[in-house]
């Protein structure tokens, strides 16, 4: 087996690949390989070690949150805004996914483990791919408005820790997504964009599913190591998440999927 005929060495590739439309077709060949078969072994990270920060193109210009323009809201620019903003998450969300597959890669981990997460980060590839084709239709592009820098952190903060990693990623960031996005999808569907209203709705529907996945496979970690998952996802967020968890939640999605209201609507959290 050479190095790169490893699942491990194909998600540093992924990482490392800088060009955002290249990075999600590196990512579904590497899912398409791993499904066929062509791919037959997960690899160790001391083969491939992930980068601590995946590859960025030169634009667009990342800015600390706190330092990024308030968006437009209105009309087709704030339409533009609201679809970059969202590429902008699901690009970072295929670096996550692969560097969740990259860096616990040698933890001894079931192989339907590394199956879930090559599915996820598929998904994800294919969401930003569906809004940069809409951002053209548009006639804009990914990169054209400048992003925020913080969503890498949550994988710095958790690199050590996969049992962290799933409660901070897909119970936290992406699960807060099923909360914002219904609103994202009325707001274009007021404003006649329907096409993009589709694209939003089939990502909230399948980020679902991802968050479900986070969910099954950070209580299996919690059964493990004899940890009580409700409670450990409380002691992991406080360490690991800066932010406030806060109403309103989307209680349908979250049950959905399978994601108990004892984890985020806690006295602990408010």
């Amino acid at each position: 087996m050479t190095p790169i005929d490893s699942l491990c060495a194909r998600a540093c590739e992924v990482l490392r690949t800088a060009d955002p439309a290249a990075k999600a077709a590196a990512g579904a060949a590497a899912a398409r390989d791993w499904r066929d078969g062509v791919i037959a072994e997960i690899g160790q990270c001391g083969q491939c070690v992930p980068p601590l920060r995946p590859a960025r193109p030169a634009r667009p210009e990342l800015r600390r949150p706190g330092d990024m323009p308030r968006r437009r809201t209105a009309g087709p620019r704030g339409r533009i805004a609201l679809l970059h903003a969202v590429a902008h998450i699901e690009l970072n969300a295929i670096d996550l996914a692969w560097d969740l597959i990259a860096r616990f890669a040698d933890t001894g981990l079931p192989r339907a483990f590394y199956d879930d997460w090559v599915g996820v980060a598929a998904d994800e590839g294919r969401h930003f791919t569906y809004l940069a084709a809409r951002l053209a239709e548009l006639d804009a592009a990914y990169g054209d408005l400048p992003a925020h820098d913080g969503l890498w952190q949550a994988a710095v903060d958790t690199a050590g820790d996969l049992t962290a990693r799933l409660a901070v990623v897909p119970m936290l960031l992406e699960a807060r997504g099923l909360d914002v996005t219904p609103a994202m999808v009325d707001k274009l569907q007021s404003a006649g964009d329907n096409q993009s209203a589709l694209i939003l709705q089939l990502i909230l529907e399948e980020e679902i599913g991802h968050v479900a996945t986070g969910c099954r496979w950070f209580e299996w970690s919690c059964r493990r190591h004899g940890l009580e998952p409700v409670s450990h996802w409380h002691i992991l967020v406080a360490a690991n998440f800066k932010g406030v968890i806060k109403p309103p939640f989307n209680h349908t999605a979250r049950n959905q999927a399978g994601m108990a209201a004892e984890y985020y609507e806690s006295a602990a959290l408010s």
